[in-house]
């Protein structure tokens, strides 16, 4: 099915699903993440599953921009990207348990790219006071705009010539599912989470996710999907153990 960019399309696909904001808090003291103890050290592993009739995925017509035409990948909706009961482009992150921490200042970039009027990847994380590079790949114009809810996180707004050097923001506050646009291409859509320590992985297209290098202890594990919301679970890590963690979305 090939369909049109249009109005109906755009709205269609801004929306998502996208937490209340929390009050403003004192700031968090810039400090270095606790030392871990190799020798006790534990993680987490697990799977993002679904269930239910996945939605199929509508090919984009991008012939309003003669450069978006002549992209050799198709360009498909992501919204939801479920294949053989995995979910892909889930946020997972430890949301308490561990000390809020900020990125320090040695931390890479992380990197979302414009390539073949789409954003790659989709969805992305960063630790607060973390940073992201923004790029252009592509022989057009294209424009990073973002909305965050969250009080501390600005908007970013920034045009991006034709394969131009990138430009990076900082991101100062946790907070899950950032939108991002460009004002030049509607169909164009991609998020960025903050997450509030240095504990959180984003699933593959197997579901899988990994999080490493965490002291023993009992935290709270939330999963984040930007269509069907979040799930949380509680989560006991042993010395030098590996604690099993699954999730399961279903078609709302």
């Amino acid at each position: 099915m090939n369909v049109r960019p249009s109005l109906l399309l755009a709205a269609l696909l801004i929306t998502g699903c996208k937490h209340a904001p929390t009050p403003a808090s004192e700031p968090i003291a810039v400090r270095p993440a606790p030392a871990v103890d190799p020798a006790t050290a534990g993680s987490i592993t697990g799977t993002v599953r679904f269930t239910g009739t996945s939605p199929a995925r509508i090919l984009i017509d991008m012939s309003a921009d003669p450069a978006c035409a002549l992209a050799t990948t198709p360009n498909l909706t992501e919204q939801l990207l479920a294949e053989h009961g995995h979910l892909a482009n889930v946020y997972v992150y430890i949301k308490s348990g561990a000390p809020l921490t900020k990125a320090p200042a040695s931390t890479p970039t992380v990197v979302l790219d414009q390539k073949g009027c789409r954003y790659i990847p989709h969805v992305i994380a960063v630790q607060q006071g973390g940073s992201v590079e923004f790029r252009n790949s592509d022989p057009t114009m294209h424009n990073i705009h973002t909305t965050p809810a969250q009080v501390g996180n600005d908007s970013v707004d920034l045009s991006e010539n034709p394969m131009g050097a990138p430009q990076t923001e900082r991101f100062t506050t946790p907070e899950t599912m950032i939108p991002v646009r460009c004002n030049n291409h509607p169909w164009m859509q991609a998020y960025i989470n903050v997450a509030p320590n240095r504990y959180f992985a984003v699933t593959g297209p197997d579901g899988s996710f990994s999080i490493p290098d965490l002291p023993p202890g009992t935290y709270t594990l939330a999963a984040v999907h930007e269509k069907l919301g979040e799930q949380d679970l509680q989560i006991t890590i042993g010395p030098k153990a590996t604690a099993k963690a699954a999730f399961t979305f279903s078609s709302k």
